[in-house]
């Protein structure tokens, strides 16, 4: 199976200390082996012994005794309902964290964590404009020197006075703020043919929730994953999926989205699709209908109906492709004309790069 390939770490900052070196590397491994503590240890002793990445006064039990210590891992009972090792809170957060430094490593960070936008509205960041005073502005937007000098131009000095007519406020720079779904293919074909495309998924999953629940703290995301069927799962689960035995059923996951969406009040929602394959499967009733040969006329319709019904409620879908199948090509081509939406159809490596440019453009106000 086709996956990562490991090598002999370069140079990196020699103040760096032998713990927060290993740290790195097993949180990778973390990741790749969906939270899997005993076999991310044993891939990283391979490694150690290989590419001697320990010290004769530090070895692999130190690194162990130092993550228990430090608060990363923890006794408890993990996935198959065994006792053993199972990473901690800290260190989700610390994996989250790290995707992001990885992956939109170009992001400045924001003062405010706020999407700015061209236009000017009811917001918190005043401009170097100012607007007659109109009932409804805050109070604390009034331009104090600009008032008291056009009730001096409209009385007159001798007979000062201070009316509503006479205020003035600061304009402000609407804030927008967006209601994000998250959609991540979990069906079989995400490790199909030998290829693993479901970590470098994960890993831009937990970028994008870290950058929004950290950087835009007003906005909203949630996060299904479908396969043949959709489910919400929660930000800390991340690290921890793996692909099933699963259909492509991307028409429950877009149901799920759009009724999530229909509950948030404000205006901006966006879909974010990540997926590598065609969709294969749709619900009857209680049964599956399933065809994975070629483009299915009566799932394809499902699914295109779908991308049309989000365009009308103004929901733009972003789907990235991790395949370049020309029939899977004309599907997308189908599917984003349909919705009037963007596609992006990327390598592995530069699936981060592209997820975070796209959410940085659907900051601004839509017209």
């Amino acid at each position: 199976m086709r996956g990562y390939r490991f090598q002999k770490p370069r140079p990196g900052d020699p103040n760096e200390s032998t713990f927060d070196r290993l740290l790195k590397i097993f949180q990778d491994l973390l990741v790749y082996t969906s939270g899997n503590i005993d076999e991310a240890l044993s891939w990283l002793t391979a490694l150690d012994n290989e590419y001697n990445l320990t010290t004769p006064d530090y070895g692999i039990s130190d690194f162990i005794k130092d993550l228990e210590e430090k608060g990363y891992i923890q006794n408890g009972e993990n996935g198959t309902g065994k006792l053993g090792k199972i990473p901690t809170s800290k260190m989700e957060i610390a994996l989250r964290q790290k995707a992001l430094s990885d992956i939109f490593d170009q992001l400045k960070k924001s003062k405010r964590g706020e999407h700015n936008t061209r236009f000017s509205g009811l917001g918190d960041e005043a401009t170097s404009e100012t607007k007659p005073y109109n009932f409804g502005d805050k109070l604390d937007h009034i331009n104090i020197s600009e008032s008291l000098r056009n009730a001096q131009i409209n009385n007159g000095i001798d007979d000062f006075k201070l009316t509503e007519r006479d205020l003035s406020v600061h304009e402000t720079y609407y804030k927008s703020q967006t209601s994000t779904v998250l959609m991540i293919d979990i069906s079989h074909s995400m490790i199909l043919y030998g290829e693993d495309r479901i970590t470098p998924a994960k890993k831009v999953a937990m970028a994008l929730s870290e950058l929004i629940t950290t950087r835009y703290p007003h906005d909203t995301l949630d996060i299904i994953v479908f396969g043949n069927d959709a489910w919400k799962i929660s930000i800390k689960d991340l690290p921890y999926l793996e692909v099933g035995p699963y259909h492509t059923n991307t028409v429950a996951g877009l149901e799920l989205a759009m009724d999530i969406l229909r509950k948030k009040k404000n205006n901006n929602k966006q879909i974010m699709m990540i997926t590598d394959g065609k969709p294969t499967c749709i619900k009857k009733g209680k049964r599956y209908f399933k065809n994975s040969f070629g483009l299915d006329k009566g799932i394809l319709n499902r699914t295109l109906s779908l991308a049309v019904k989000a365009r009308k409620l103004q929901i733009p879908i972003t789907t990235f492709m991790i395949a370049r199948d020309p029939y899977l090509v004309q599907f997308v081509d189908q599917f984003t004309k349909a919705n009037n939406g963007k596609a992006f159809y990327s390598s592995l490596e530069g699936l981060g790069e592209f997820v975070f440019m796209d959410y940085k453009e659907n900051k601004r106000k839509r017209k």
